[in-house]
C-alpha cells in the first residue's frame, strides 16, 4: 500500500482552519488525494474529531457537519471495532507518547494493514509499524 495513508485529524483541522503555517502544506495534501496520487483511509472517529475540533472552533454547527462530510468523502472510512479498540488500548499502555485517539488512528492504520499515518503530531514516531509523514515533509 505505497500510496495508502491513513489520515489524522491534524491534516484536516489545518487544512480547514485559519491562516497556519501548516494550513498550506496540509491544503496541499488533501489536494494531492482528490487527484488520486494518494488514497487516503480514515477512522471514523477521525471524522468525529475532526467535527468536534471544527464546533468547538468555529461554533458553526452546519460547517463543522458539512467539514466532517466533506473529509469523509475523499476517505475510505474504516470500522472503529472490538479489535482496533483492543489494539489502542494495548498502544496506550505499551507506549507513552500515545494518547487517546492518537491510539484510535494508529491501531485502525495497524488493524487494515496501512503502514504510514499523514500527521503533523509526532506521538506517531514511536509506534511500532507505523511511519509518520508530515506534509511539510512532501515534495
Amino acid at each position: 500500500m505505497e500510496k495508502a495513508l491513513l489520515l489524522d485529524s491534524t491534516v484536516a483541522a489545518y487544512a480547514l482552519g485559519e491562516n497556519h503555517l501548516l494550513r498550506d502544506s496540509n491544503r496541499a495534501l488533501l489536494s494531492r488525494i482528490i487527484s488520486g496520487e494518494f488514497r487516503a483511509y480514515a477512522s471514523v472517529e477521525m471524522v468525529q474529531e475532526l467535527v468536534h475540533h471544527r464546533l468547538r472552533k468555529t461554533g458553526n454547527r452546519s460547517e463543522s457537519a458539512n467539514n466532517g462530510r466533506d473529509i469523509a468523502a475523499i476517505c475510505t472510512l474504516l470500522n472503529f471495532d472490538r479489535k482496533v479498540l483492543d489494539l489502542s488500548l494495548d498502544l496506550i499502555e505499551r507506549n507513552p507518547t500515545v494518547r487517546g485517539r492518537d491510539a484510535v488512528h494508529a491501531a485502525t492504520a495497524i488493524a487494515y494493514g496501512i503502514e504510514r499515518i499523514a500527521s503533523t503530531d509526532r506521538a506517531f514516531d514511536d509506534i511500532p509499524g507505523i511511519t509518520r509523514v508530515d506534509p511539510l515533509d512532501l515534495p
